[in-house]
């Protein structure tokens, strides 16, 4: 995959059991590295969210998604941040009431889905939403937020449609109207390289059954407000039973890695393509 390091730079900087096997963690000589574990926790479906006093765009959006699904610009996109396509920047607007522009809400730490070089915005979800702006005619403004306030932010109208990487949810489904789902995706767990706790699991059972061994005096980090701070702390309408570590919330996914190799909490657990971007652009300037 192809990585810009510049969040997970900004959080090096801002941040100075029993395995399935029989493993245990071990001292590492060289500088701390990551790893994820290649098992999916769960089996999710993100789609947009959109405003629910807008039900013709809620159509035009599903047609554009339909569209693009179809003609294989949605491949094509996916292989520019998975494969060997080369990422495009994605320009802002400025807001201006007066003026006809699709707002879109999103929460840009989250590659690579969404996230930010200079002045310009990268990403899946991005590339879609220029695509999706020039396809109604309208002017692309961007507002980047934490993800907390991404679906309220649409929910109350200051926003047209989220974008931002979001699993379809109930909850959610209170602010937005999700769209078709356009993504399939799972939750993965992240470790210090030299924890050898989770090497000989094969599914999710086997790395909750061990993940179910912590106590609360055991801590894992998640991105705030994702799918991964609900599968910790557990959430009936997600249908999570949590876990007994402690939850703790970052801001984004390379600060909550950053913490693990500084020695703060124990995992991570996140999306599985933003657990990849994060680890590799970590452990390359480690």
């Amino acid at each position: 995959m192809k990585r810009l390091f510049a969040v997970v730079m900004a959080a090096v900087c801002a941040l100075s059991l029993t395995a399935c096997g029989g493993g245990s963690s071990k001292e590492s000589s060289g500088p701390a590295t990551a790893k994820v574990i290649d098992v999916d926790l769960t089996d999710e479906l993100y789609a947009f969210g959109v405003d629910k006093d807008q039900p013709e765009l809620l159509e035009q959006v599903n047609d554009f998604v339909a569209k693009i699904k179809e003609d294989g610009t949605l491949d094509e996109i996916c292989d520019k941040y998975f494969g060997d396509g080369e990422p495009e920047a994605v320009s802002s607007a400025e807001y201006d009431a007066s003026k006809d522009q699709l707002v879109v809400a999103t929460n840009a730490a989250f590659e690579p889905f969404e996230y930010t070089q200079g002045d310009s915005y990268y990403g899946i979800d991005m590339e879609i939403a220029a695509l999706l702006a020039e396809e109604l005619g309208k002017e692309l403004v961007i507002q980047n937020m934490e993800f907390d306030a991404v679906c309220l932010s649409v929910g109350q109208h200051k926003c047209d449609i989220a974008m931002a990487g979001l699993t379809v949810n109930t909850e959610r489904e209170e602010y937005v109207t999700f769209t078709e789902s356009y993504y399939a995706a799972s939750q993965r767990l992240i470790v210090p390289s030299s924890d050898t706790t989770f090497d000989s699991c094969k599914d999710a059972a086997s790395v909750e059954e061990l993940l179910n061994k912590l106590t609360d005096k055991d801590s894992i980090g998640v991105q705030s407000g994702t799918t991964g701070q609900f599968y910790v702390e557990g959430d009936e309408d997600w249908g999570f039973d949590g876990l007994p570590a402690k939850c703790v919330p970052y801001r984004n996914g390379s600060l909550a890695v950053q913490d693990m190799l500084n020695g703060n909490v124990k995992y991570v657990i996140i999306d599985a393509a933003p657990a990849a971007a994060i680890t590799e652009a970590i452990n390359a300037v480690q």
